[in-house]
């Protein structure tokens, strides 16, 4: 078997025109197309038929993360324009206990245009739940990844961060959709099933699944569980190396709970992972067994 390390990029170039990228969802996200194999044939269908040919008793996991605004924008009283871009917290390292602080808080950033911002505290005038909120940020260490260690701060000790981001912040859309963060956005780029904050990008296999497919699976007796993956900004770098293992990878935040991991290790059903942040979640669950045992 070839080390995967030594797979060469470029034996994956394909051509992608342009016209073939989606900017926005269809008004019906279940009726996007579905590529359906079985490594004999490859057929076209449509993704509400997708719980019927899911194989019986299977279980379906995928992978309930919701997309924060990660992206903020301060003005110097020069008149230069900051973007933060949070990737993941610091200090609460935790997410949970991080967006519910009132005290403050420290989250690894990408700072746009960070030569217009050497030193001093950026301040940007909010209104959250129909009050007016001052949220400061103060820039430390750059780490060697090019990111930087951002202390963000507020005058209101009532208001949490997840409700300070939720105003200050645009949700991040891929940089290959070629366009700026609209209003839509905010809806069309969560999955139906996102509920834990905590990623700045939507696992996009997600995207597809309306309620009516889930009560579908659900009608055919089939189970659903539910993992965390936070997706990173790692999952917008490009790829830059001759081969994947020279490609520096970054970590990703995940949950599984025990019960889960109790009922997959016994289980005889198939388990249907949904896109790749459920495969790598489920996959790390071995190599993090094999550093533990």
């Amino acid at each position: 078997m070839t080390d995967p390390r030594q797979i060469h990029i470029s034996d994956y170039l394909y051509d992608l025109p342009d016209a073939q990228i989606a900017r926005h969802p269809l008004a019906q996200r279940d009726a996007c197309r579905l590529l359906v194999s079985d490594g004999d044939y490859i057929d076209d269908r449509v993704f509400s038929e997708l719980p019927a040919l899911l194989p019986d008793n299977s279980i379906l996991v995928y992978n309930n993360t919701r997309v924060v605004n990660a992206r903020l924008f301060f003005q110097k009283d020069t008149g230069a324009n900051i973007e933060i871009f949070c990737l993941e917290p610091e200090c609460p390292a935790d997410y949970e206990r991080n967006f519910a602080s009132t005290e403050g808080v420290a989250w690894k950033c990408l700072v746009g245009n960070s030569k217009k911002w050497k030193s001093g505290t950026l301040t940007r005038r909010l209104s959250v739940d129909g009050k007016t909120v001052v949220l400061s940020a103060a820039r430390r260490e750059k780490g060697a990844d090019a990111s930087w260690t951002v202390d963000f701060s507020w005058d209101d000790s009532t208001v949490p961060f997840a409700h300070i981001i939720e105003a200050a912040g645009v949700i991040p859309i891929p940089p290959y959709l070629n366009r700026d963060t609209e209003d839509s956005d905010a809806q069309d780029y969560q999955t139906v099933f996102s509920r834990i904050d905590g990623s700045v990008a939507a696992p996009t296999a997600g995207l597809h699944f309306t309620p009516e497919v889930l009560d579908a699976i659900d009608r055919r007796g089939l189970l659903r569980r539910e993992v965390t993956l936070h997706v990173g900004a790692g999952t917008f770098r490009p790829v830059k190396s001759e081969k994947i293992g020279d490609h520096p990878m970054h970590s990703e935040y995940i949950v599984v709970p025990r019960d889960l991991i109790a009922e997959l290790a016994g289980t005889e059903r198939p388990v249907i992972a949904v896109g790749t942040t459920s495969v790598r979640t489920l996959e790390s669950l071995y190599h993090i067994g094999c550093l533990m045992s």
